[in-house]
């Protein structure tokens, strides 16, 4: 009787050390609305490596209205360091995921697509778009078009994210590729990306 006794005491020791680990082990849930994590193949680390910013705004600031289809939708000044080893090629997307509408968006529009940067270009100066450094190509955004086409949200304050891909391949001449042919293309060669984020909200001085 007593030997049993003690049994299941021990029995019930190792059964409630057992679902404290569990629970630590798993840690707490993530809030409503956090990132998810890391997936395989993520290039979470070298994109707080590589740096991407502008002079002609800051991080998550307002894009100056130069840039916009409401000034002279010129594309504004890149600069970017510290890519990763090996990298053979840059590409950049310039994309607006909150279309049409902020408050209900429906789709991504892309403004930009250039592809085959040479890794020893290290920035694009103002309007590059209309005459690129050597060895560049551009592909079509979403007016079925080359180049670079500013901000023209139709309603509400919009994000903008000029998205840095450093590539260990040159993807050679794949035509006027639009960003979903690009990010086909891309796939198995991204060594690491970076994002810079502007926004903008018409002054209501010209329609779309």
């Amino acid at each position: 009787m007593r030997r049993a006794l003690i049994t299941a005491l021990l029995l019930a020791a190792q059964l409630v050390a057992c679902g404290s680990a569990s629970e630590g082990s798993g840690g707490s849930a993530p809030p409503a609305g956090a990132a998810s994590p890391a997936g395989p193949g993520s290039v979470e680390e070298s994109a707080h490596t590589m740096k991407l910013e502008s002079t002609a705004f800051a991080p998550e600031a307002s894009i100056p209205e130069k840039h916009t289809c409401e000034g002279d939708d010129v594309s504004p000044p890149l600069a970017w360091a510290e890519l990763p080893a090996n990298t053979q090629s840059l590409a950049l997307i310039v994309d607006d995921p909150d279309a049409p509408d902020p408050a209900a968006p429906k789709r991504i529009w892309v403004h930009w697509v250039l592809y085959d940067i040479p890794p020893a270009v290290r920035g694009l100066a103002e309007g590059a778009s209309a005459a690129l450094p050597a060895g560049i190509r551009e592909g079509k955004n979403d007016w079925k078009r080359a180049g670079y086409g500013g901000p023209c949200p139709p309603i509400g304050r919009h994000r903008y994210f000029f998205r840095l891909y450093a590539l260990d391949a040159a993807l050679g001449d794949l035509g006027e590729p639009t960003r979903a042919d690009l990010d086909a293309a891309m796939k198995g060669h991204v060594l690491g990306e970076v994002a810079l984020m502007g926004t903008y909200q018409k002054s209501g001085k010209s329609a779309d």
